[in-house]
């Protein structure tokens, strides 16, 4: 399944918890419902943060891949 092209890309690579999931959550007020925000980082963490943020909020988590030791999240915004 081919994932859509993002409305935004954030880039937190570098940043530990729970930096990525603080800017992808200021990002997500700047977007329109049904945008989706695609987040690079490179914390480990963010393997089990993401799903349970995105399941929290309501988001919907599109897709999760890695490449090398980046992890790609791609979220859309529902609410």
């Amino acid at each position: 399944m081919q994932t859509p092209s993002p409305d935004l890309v954030i880039d937190a690579r570098s940043l530990s918890c729970p930096f990525p999931i603080i800017r992808t959550k200021r990002a997500m007020a700047t977007i329109d419902i049904g945008a989706v925000i695609e987040v690079w980082t490179t914390d480990p963490g963010a393997l089990a943060d993401f799903p349970a943020w995105t399941e929290l909020t309501g988001h919907h988590l599109l897709a999760t891949r890695q490449e090398g030791d980046i992890y790609i999240f791609q979220i859309r915004r529902m609410k």
